[in-house]
């Protein structure tokens, strides 16, 4: 067990010293200042725009705004945080692999599990703290600004979406675990993404695909209520914990 908290703590000094730490929190935390910033320049812009618009045959009303235009553009953004997310941690386990250094610390009595265990850990950690930093700034500026309560389900949305996350961070894990290259990991990940996004276009499948945990503008909008969401939690759950022992399966049997 020593050796495992060992090895965590070397990650997240290793992400401090790279700085990756430090570009998540800030990347986060400005889209969590971006939601309710777009939501209030919103009139703003229109306004501006408003001749132009009027030579096209538009005519621009007076456009209110609320906490809900905000929480719209929360979900907007968050698949871009998500794949920056993606793009700088989806080495995590491939770029020591090729340097070497993981090879050193397995000939000193590492066990693999454990690299498996403690990459997950930091990922999910790391996911965690950055996913609800953006929406604690985007709740209180949301909060000063407007009513947050005007969104449903407006807890349990935002769940829904970080639930989904921790599957994008299982597939970085198992992916990294079978290919040797950042590539690999990015394009497996996003291959298996974007698949579970066209089986969920049809009616039929919707409800067991991850992605429907992403639709948190429905939930907030109260056009789905929590009770339809159920099944796809459980099918995420248990698609993460076999994305988890799969990966420490593959990467026992490895040639490093």
């Amino acid at each position: 067990m020593n050796t495992l908290f060992a090895f965590i703590k070397k990650e997240y000094m290793e992400h401090l010293r790279s700085g990756r730490l430090l570009i998540l929190i800030a990347l986060f935390f400005l889209f969590g200042i971006m939601n309710p910033a777009v939501a209030k320049l919103t009139p703003w812009l229109l306004e501006v725009m408003a001749d132009s618009l009027a030579e096209s045959g538009m005519i621009v009303t007076d456009v209110k705004v609320s906490a809900m235009d905000s929480w719209v553009q929360f979900f907007k953004n968050m698949p871009m945080g998500l794949i920056a997310f993606v793009l700088l941690e989806g080495g995590i386990l491939t770029g020591e692999c090729a340097s070497g250094t993981l090879v050193l610390s397995l000939t000193k009595g590492l066990q693999r599990y454990k690299v498996i265990f403690s990459k997950s850990i930091v990922l999910i950690s790391l996911w965690s703290v950055c996913y609800w930093l953006c929406f604690v700034v985007t709740y209180g500026y949301n909060a000063y600004f407007w009513d947050n309560t005007i969104a449903k389900n407006l807890i349990f949305s935002t769940f829904c979406w970080w639930v989904f996350g921790l599957l994008v961070m299982a597939l970085i894990i198992l992916f990294s675990a079978i290919s040797k290259s950042h590539t690999g990991v990015l394009g497996g990940t996003g291959i298996v993404v974007l698949g579970c996004y066209l089986l969920g276009l049809l009616p039929k499948c919707t409800q067991y695909m991850p992605t429907f945990l992403a639709d948190g503008n429905s939930l907030i909008h109260g056009v789905k209520t929590p009770g339809e969401y159920t099944v796809t939690l459980i099918v995420v759950a248990t698609a993460v914990l076999v994305c988890l022992l799969s990966a420490v399966s593959v990467f026992n049997k490895r040639q490093l």
